[in-house]
């Protein structure tokens, strides 16, 4: 018994419970005990993590520099700049990021009714110029057709939109051209000011350069004669046009303000009667009125007495003259049209020579507030710009006749050979 209990008192386990029991008068606390160990076993490891990690941040940016392997793609990515390094080093002294950098031919481009007349032979430009377009257009007036042959093209984008309604995209410069340009359209769907405000909203955020295609309709019924862009105009902002005239008059007004307000890069147009492939058959306006006219052998309607006065350039002139300016480092306003002068009767004896000689005239009561004359003074725009038009009516008509009639048959086609009104 007596043996049996000495070897259990000389066990470890036994000897530990002893210990505890008796009175720790030279021991340590166990809290220092433990701090000493994690100082002893722990604290060398993590010096030792810091100082891997410290070395290992301090040598990469020296070793991403350095030439990579020629066969390691995935090295060669990894070397490369980051997006946001690329952006901070070409941050302005005020602190905004660039959209384009300066000096490179290729732009990024949105173009507001690029499906349109106009807008459809402004971008065939700016695509042969090697530009990233991009056409926003609901189709109101527009047409797929315009720009079908850019489609596949990796520097086209397409996308049907309202600019009533904002949009967000990142682009140098804007070519706002979205606005029913004819009495028939216009005064079905004035839109002049809520899009223009929309897109000068845009080119606030991103920093774009802003044209805006303005009109000679801000003139209205002009006193002078011919009208220069000092001119302040004769409209009346009551009348069946006054949603387009006075709508207009508004867009230049809201463009200033963004411009002396906002810093924007603005550039104004005021666009006199414009003619040439692609316009709409049916819109109401004198030169296409009298071409489908005289296709389908009716008589050309002129409205009064025929004696008011129009000037009309050929839309190639019309897209020169935009780019200039928008490339140029004046806001204008600047008057793009050609100061040749006709009456309507003059207009529909042309048509005539061209088209059909017998095609007969048939006069109409004239439309409310149609204005009297119209000729446009380019002194600023040769001056400034360095345009002037070159195609003349006799040149430039037969082109525009050779697309109506193609278009006009290929319909009477589709429909059964019947007539299309």
């Amino acid at each position: 018994m007596s043996s049996e209990l000495i070897r259990r008192t000389q066990t470890p386990e036994f000897s530990h419970r002893n210990s505890d029991s008796l009175p720790a008068s030279n021991s340590p606390p166990k809290s220092t005990t433990r701090i000493g160990y994690m100082l002893r076993e722990r604290v060398p490891f993590l010096l030792v993590g810091v100082a891997i990690a410290t070395l290992f941040f301090h040598l990469l940016p020296s070793l991403s520099t350095l030439p990579p392997p020629h066969d390691s793609l995935l090295e060669t990515e990894l070397a490369l700049p980051s997006r946001r390094v690329l952006l901070e080093d070409q941050t302005d002294k005020k602190g905004r990021v660039p959209l384009g950098i300066k000096g490179r031919k290729q732009k990024r481009i949105v173009v507001t009714g690029g499906a349109g007349f106009v807008g459809s032979h402004l971008v065939d430009r700016l695509m042969e110029r090697g530009d990233n377009v991009i056409v926003v257009d609901n189709f109101f007036t527009g047409r797929k057709e315009n720009v079908l042959h850019h489609m596949g093209n990796p520097n086209f984008e397409l996308i049907r939109h309202d600019v009533v309604e904002p949009i967000l995209l990142e682009v140098d410069q804007i070519y706002h051209l979205a606005c029913p340009a004819s009495p028939v359209h216009y005064k079905f769907n004035p839109t002049n000011v809520v899009g223009t405000l929309n897109m000068l909203g845009l080119a606030k955020r991103v920093g774009a350069r802003f044209l805006l295609t303005s009109t000679s309709e801000v003139y209205g019924d002009p006193l002078q004669h011919p009208q220069v862009e000092t001119y302040w105009g004769n409209v009346n902002p009551i009348g069946v046009r006054s949603c387009y005239d006075e709508g207009k008059r508004t867009a230049e007004t809201l463009a200033m303000d963004y411009h002396r307000g906002a810093g924007i890069e603005v550039r104004i147009a005021r666009i006199f009667n414009t003619y040439g492939p692609r316009m709409c058959i049916d819109d109401g306006r004198v030169v296409s009125n009298f071409v489908a006219q005289a296709l389908r052998k009716e008589p050309l309607t002129v409205y009064g007495d025929g004696k008011q006065t129009r000037s009309f350039q050929y839309v190639s002139d019309l897209v020169e003259g935009l780019m200039r300016l928008m490339e140029g480092e004046h806001v204008g306003p600047f008057n793009l049209g050609n100061p040749g002068e006709f009456t309507m009767l003059e207009l529909a004896q042309v048509v005539q020579e061209t088209i059909d000689p017998n095609a007969k005239i048939e006069f109409r009561p004239n439309t409310e507030d149609d204005p009297h004359k119209r000729k446009p003074d380019i002194s600023r725009a040769k001056e400034l710009l360095g345009w002037q038009p070159s195609v003349s009516l006799r040149e430039g008509l037969p082109l525009m006749v050779s697309d109506f009639r193609q278009r006009l048959f290929a319909d009477s086609k589709l429909s059964g050979g019947k007539s299309v009104a």
